[in-house]
């Protein structure tokens, strides 16, 4: 909802402070006072054009400041966030645009430097203008849709209808990267089976790279191992060692015998120490006949073939060659085995899971077409019911020879998307016998104004959410009466729960408004300025009455002037 309007320096307005409340308000006033000047205003704070002209003679800039209070699910807090624009929900929105002089302007979102598109996209969303020279929001075929939609209570139809839309997209793709993956599979197979082969000559087994490895180290520097041992044995010369320790042993123990038989105790100091010496010589004895076997071992270990060196090289280097093949590292060469033959495997049941695959996509598909000829169905029924109900405002608005219709048609296929298959335009035919066409075929301000007023009539009140301010300038344009009459009566109805500003000449109109103001021009010659009563109830029945009667009201006027305020 707008609740304020600040306007500096826009033509004939030097400053103008405006409070707009809800419901319906009415700007009457003579012709050139200045109506026009405000709803221009209002256009250059939502983004309109901005011309040098706007800037009040004298002045170095115009400024149009906007405020309002958008509902909590309004779709601007939606569009804000996307713009990454600061706000709070439970603040005023504030647009302003400030214009030069020489024509240049700027932008700003509660005083956050802004572009005008910004303005522009905003005030869409938040002001419907249906007017003598344009009409916008209600009559861009682009809402026909969603506002049938929400007329005809297809919501839970569309909802279906992007689920299944969802699913068979995700299905698609799906059964598409498979075909790819099966394609470039099949390319592959041949290759992997060339690599198959050669891991199987080649039989790699774990850790193999690893200990050939260490065995060509080895054998590369075996002479000279060979060599250290064999100093080893010499070293030891076993054989002869074993002898002297065997005598040694056999002298101790007739040292112990002897000594004991000179009267020394067997459990004495002396046998004891004896004893000791025997045990320790008997155990080198024991440890140098194993030390013995131990190199002698280890000389035999070396004992290796003549040609083993090369075998070893030969095999280690063809394992290498392969891992560099493969980019895998030579002990990893199994495991490669294993994962190519799984791809293999994997290859020759990528038939069976494709064309399940391809399955579940068909049958993705047929569920969203089957939601959308539901939802198809719902929405030629609630179009029929709109044209009605439209027709119906038709006449009370002197639009009587005018038909309308709601166009539902298939987009072509490459169009159709989560709402549907179907393009929803609202058509009308001005004159019996002449073709349906977009709206643009109305070519008269005041009947656009007034079939765009007949459509949201019958739009009102079909959970359409939130509602931008709707303004109708000078809806009554060249009609009177009865039609006039009826012309303010569906502002009003519309109005309820609602807000909707009409610029008018009619006092049929201005006394269905639950708020007057009356623009009057102020001052002389290059004084003049545009002012904006706020009428109370009292001044609305002189203005009313002025209206009827033109400048000189009369009791009669003002009796008529009540009786149209109190109908």
């Amino acid at each position: 909802m707008l609740i304020g309007l600040a306007i500096r320096d826009v033509v004939l307005i030097e400053s103008l402070d405006l409070s707009i409340g809800p419901g319906l308000t009415a700007l009457t006033g003579e012709t050139g006072a200045g109506k026009s000047i405000i709803l221009d205003a209002l256009g250059l704070a939502i983004g309109g054009r901005g011309e040098a002209a706007l800037v009040r003679r004298g002045a170095s800039q115009a400024v149009a400041t906007a405020i309002f209070a958008p509902a909590p699910d309004d779709a601007v807090w939606a569009y804000l966030d996307d713009k990454g624009l600061a706000y709070a929900r439970d603040e005023d929105l504030v647009l302003r645009r400030s214009l030069g002089a020489d024509g240049r302007s700027r932008a700003f979102v509660n005083d956050q430097a802004a572009s005008v598109g910004v303005l522009r996209d905003l005030g869409a969303l938040l002001i419907e203008v249906h007017g003598q020279h344009e009409t916008v929001g209600l009559l861009d075929a682009h809402t026909h849709r969603p506002l049938l939609d929400l007329f005809g209570g297809c919501e839970g139809r569309v909802q279906t209808c992007m689920e299944a839309w969802s699913a068979w997209r995700a299905a698609r793709e799906k059964a598409l990267a498979l075909a790819a993956d099966h394609a470039d599979a099949a390319a592959q197979a041949q290759e992997l089976c060339l690599r198959l082969a050669e891991l199987d000559r080649l039989s790699p087994t774990d850790g193999e790279a690893s200990r050939l490895a260490e065995e060509r180290a080895v054998l590369g520097g075996a002479e000279k191992t060979l060599a250290d041992i064999a100093a080893a044995r010499d070293h030891l010369d076993g054989d002869a060692l074993t002898g002297r320790l065997a005598h040694t042993v056999r002298a101790l123990e007739r040292a112990r015998e002897r000594a004991v038989a000179a009267g020394a105790s067997v459990d004495g100091p002396l046998a004891g120490l004896i004893t000791a010496a025997a045990e320790a010589s008997d155990r080198a004895l024991v440890e140098t006949g194993e030390a013995a076997a131990a190199i002698d071992a280890a000389a035999r270990a070396f004992a290796f073939e003549p040609d083993r060196l090369e075998q070893a090289e030969e095999r280690l280097f063809a394992l290498r060659a392969m891992a560099r093949k493969l980019e895998v590292d030579a002990d990893d060469l199994p495991d490669a085995r294993a994962a190519i033959a799984g791809r293999l495997g994997a290859i020759e049941s990528a038939d069976e899971i494709l064309a399940a695959a391809q399955a579940d996509a068909e049958a993705a598909h047929q569920a969203y077409q089957a939601a959308a000829r539901m939802l198809s169905a719902a929405r030629r029924s609630a179009g029929d019911q709109l044209a009605k109900a439209v027709e119906g405002e038709l006449a009370p608005l002197k639009l009587d020879k005018a038909r309308f219709r709601v166009a539902v048609e298939a987009l072509p296929q490459e169009r159709v998307g989560p709402s549907g298959v179907d393009r929803v335009e609202f058509q009308i035919s001005t004159l019996p016998g002449a073709p349906f066409a977009d709206l643009a075929a109305i070519a008269s301000g005041g009947e656009l104004a007034r079939f765009a007023l007949a459509l949201k009539a019958s739009l009102a009140g079909r959970g359409l959410g939130p509602q931008p301010l709707m303004i109708f300038d000078e809806v009554d344009h060249g009609v009177g009466g009865a039609v006039a009459d009826a012309v303010g009566l569906r502002l009003k109805r519309l109005a309820l729960g609602a807000q909707v500003l009409v610029v008018t000449h009619s006092p049929q109109v201005a006394a269905r408004a639950d708020a007057q103001w009356r623009v009057r021009k102020e001052g002389a010659g290059e004084k003049v300025h545009t002012a904006v009563d706020v009428l109370a109830p009292g001044a609305r029945e002189e203005e009313i009455a002025r209206m009827l009667s033109g400048a000189k009201v009369t009791d009669a006027a003002r009796a008529a002037a009540r009786a149209l305020m109190h109908a």
